[in-house]
């Protein structure tokens, strides 16, 4: 695929044209007011993976309505003081996998958390185990147009408010140093690690790869991919209802989140990615206030992104934050 978006040197300067809801910061106060009314209840089961260089737990804790969600924790096997943590969060579709699937982070002495994402894991890798018990709305097959008819019903409203309480959750395990938390992710992933950044103030660093969920206005008039191209065909049946989606949606721009980022940030571009056009990735970026902030971008490739290569690039640039 050329490159199909705008130039490298026009998207360094990009920026949304997302219009930020007044409420935006009351909403969000009071959904994770709301969450935390509920006992966060963060059990760690370990498990016998027949791995010898880690530990691991399966964990459940209280997301968004009190309701179950699992993760993995991951060790190194000799970790006897509190350790910098690593937490991420998957890519659309996928679910926290099988523990075998997560063991780089904690190669590198680290402790490691993966999120499963409510209502996913049946597309991709080793599954997942968390349901989402709230019912919604019509919407279009997939995750994007789920509640979109309001705000408070729309699906991300529950995933990002499981993810800051993950983080929460991870934190609590006498073993994990809260000083020393990374968020990150790829895809999906890093648009969650996006709305963690501007929602937990007091993070190391953040990391998202080639992040989805962010400047919905071009994103879902620029690609015809999907998930954004979810959106578009639930339109084309829901005649009418633009503006109630536009409205929605701008609730959980990750563009309005990284105006709330106080952590530095690693973020990473493909400037053939049609599925997270790179003009979406840099208005999260531009939008980013901290100082302290670098984007990786990889010009041939679509949204695979660095894959390997950006993996590479986050364990040298985490070697200054945790």
């Amino acid at each position: 695929m050329a490159l199909f978006d705008l130039p490298l040197d026009e998207l360094r300067a990009y920026r949304s044209a997302s219009a930020e809801p007044e409420d935006f910061d009351a909403f969000w106060t009071r959904t994770l007011d709301a969450a935390r009314e509920h006992d966060l209840d963060a059990r760690f089961e370990p498990v016998d993976t027949g791995l010898s260089t880690v530990r691991v737990y399966d964990v459940t804790f209280a997301g968004f309505g009190g309701h179950p969600v699992k993760g993995w924790l991951t060790l190194p096997a000799a970790a006897a003081q509190p350790l910098p943590l690593v937490v991420e969060f998957v890519g659309y579709g996928g679910g926290r996998g099988l523990p075998h699937e997560h063991l780089l982070w904690a190669s590198t002495g680290r402790a490691h958390f993966v999120m499963d994402t409510r209502g996913q894991g049946s597309a991709w890798g080793g599954g997942g185990g968390t349901a989402d018990p709230v019912g919604g709305a019509p919407a279009y097959p997939g995750f994007m147009t789920r509640g979109l008819d309001a705000p408070e019903n729309y699906y991300y409203r529950r995933v990002f408010t499981d993810a800051v309480r993950a983080v929460e959750a991870a934190r609590s395990h006498p073993l994990t140093d809260p000083a020393r938390t990374v968020a990150l992710g790829a895809s999906q992933g890093g648009g969650i690690s996006i709305a963690v950044g501007g929602l937990v103030p007091d993070l190391t660093a953040v990391a998202p790869d080639v992040p989805f969920l962010c400047d919905f206005p071009r994103a879902t008039t620029l690609t015809d991919r999907h998930p954004y191209r979810e959106v578009g065909l639930y339109l084309k049946t829901h005649r009418g209802r633009a503006e109630d989606a536009r409205r929605t949606l701008s609730y959980f721009d990750g563009v309005h989140f990284a105006a709330r980022g106080r952590a530095p940030a690693l973020f990473s571009a493909a400037l053939e990615d049609q599925t997270c056009p790179p003009s979406t990735v840099f208005a999260a970026f531009n939008a980013w206030p901290h100082q302290d902030k670098a984007i990786e971008v990889y010009d041939f490739n679509d949204h695979e992104g660095g894959g390997p290569f950006q993996e590479a690039a986050k364990l040298r640039w985490l070697r200054s934050y945790a």
